[in-house]
């Protein structure tokens, strides 16, 4: 969501066709994309009523005070992806060296945990914030999503929309989180579904551009139809791409080392895939926006979850928000910043008093609140009239 024009709409989601090898402070200098050309492209400003939190977020820091929170550093993003990366050899050996016992479960568990790793650093990529020189960013930021299934150029397109109408019935993910808390049986529910893979085509449906039902509009979005044509056809071609690598790869296992090949392929990849990382993936969607009381701002419509200051904290946190993810509300503020430097913009907004009243808490208040009980529906986009 668009809080700064001369900063995060063109550091978040600049035009493809930016210069390549554009400095980030260039990108973070850049202006909001507009005419015709970047119809489709552009992060635009919040409009909603009465605004007045927003205002206050977007005059706290001056263009020059954000521009060092939105340069990107390529150490720091390899130092991610290296501990993703070795997350998931753990993952492996843990299967491997655990074949054939229940204690293998426990390595499952971990590879869906360092699976939502990769989902994140998509996400990071989906934003160019993942490495600073564009192409490298694009083919890494599709290696990753494809990996784990997820076309990162439909999901850029997708998660675009959710930016620009949070909470409002054009959001494809209000579908996910809206009208919590819903009862602790409701969550549960889906949770166990989740778990047990029944949910995962859902997921795989929204990545590729197809997000569920609002239950509130009763439309289905469909972000491909606000796109502009580049960006469209990015995403089309991404898809044959990431259908393409997940026929490849269970053909390669088979031809390396035959049937058995192809069965550890399949519980140590899809396995994960399937089943652990989806109640990750929704109990997160639900921490960052579920249960909230005011949509008139991000920063209630939104939440950041503490990941420090006490055990249950940091093992949730764990689990729950890689990289730095937990500072959602300060993602939606400024989505031109890149990951590792959302917790020093969390201080310097902290600083300047931005967040009072914001909906900053510790994970275990959260979960209590998205596991409250039902309160009465309020439709959708309610609070923006």
């Amino acid at each position: 969501m668009q809080q700064d024009s001369t900063v995060s709409a063109g550091a978040s989601l600049a035009s493809p066709v930016a210069d390549a090898q554009a400095s980030p402070v260039e990108v973070a200098k850049a202006p909001a994309p507009s005419g015709s050309g970047a119809r489709g492209e552009e992060f635009r400003d919040d409009l909603r009523t009465p605004g007045a939190l927003n205002a206050q977020a977007r005059k706290a820091l001056s263009a020059q005070e954000l521009l060092p929170f939105t340069q990107l550093d390529d150490v720091r993003s390899l130092l991610a992806m290296a501990q993703t990366g070795v997350l998931l050899v753990v993952a492996v050996a843990l299967i491997v060296g655990l074949w054939g016992s229940l204690w293998m479960l426990a390595g499952i568990v971990l590879m869906g945990i360092a699976q939502h790793s990769l989902f994140i650093l998509s996400h990071e990529a989906a934003h160019y914030r993942l490495l600073s020189h564009r192409g490298a960013n694009e083919v890494l930021g599709r290696l990753i999503g494809m990996s784990s299934g997820v076309s990162m150029c439909t999901y850029r397109v997708t998660h675009r929309l959710h930016h620009n109408n949070l909470y409002g019935s054009e959001d494809p993910d209000t579908a996910i989180h809206g009208g919590y808390p819903r009862g602790r049986a409701y969550l549960l529910r889906k949770l166990a579904q989740d778990i047990v893979g029944w949910n995962a085509w859902k997921t795989y449906a929204y990545f590729f551009g197809a997000p569920a039902i609002n239950e509130d509009t009763q439309r289905a979005i469909r972000p491909l139809d606000d796109t502009s044509p580049q960006l469209r056809k990015a995403a089309r071609q991404d898809r044959y791409w990431v259908v393409g690598a997940h026929i490849a790869m269970p053909l390669l296992a088979y031809a390396l080392a035959g049937w058995h090949g192809l069965v550890v392929y399949l519980v140590v990849w899809i396995v994960p895939l399937m089943t652990t990382l989806q109640p990750i993936l929704r109990l997160r969607a639900v921490c960052e926006h579920g249960a909230v009381n005011d949509l008139s701002s991000p920063l209630t419509a939104a939440r950041s979850n503490r990941t420090f200051g006490n055990w249950p904290n940091r093992v949730l946190g764990a689990v729950l928000f890689p990289h730095h993810v937990n500072y959602h509300l300060e993602h939606h503020l400024y989505p031109a910043v890149p990951h590792y430097h959302l917790p020093a913009l969390h201080r310097a907004l902290q600083a300047r008093g931005v967040l009072e009243g914001a909906e900053v808490r510790d994970i275990p208040e959260t979960l209590r609140m998205v596991f409250a009980p039902r309160k009465p529906k309020v439709a959708a986009g309610a609070a923006h009239v």
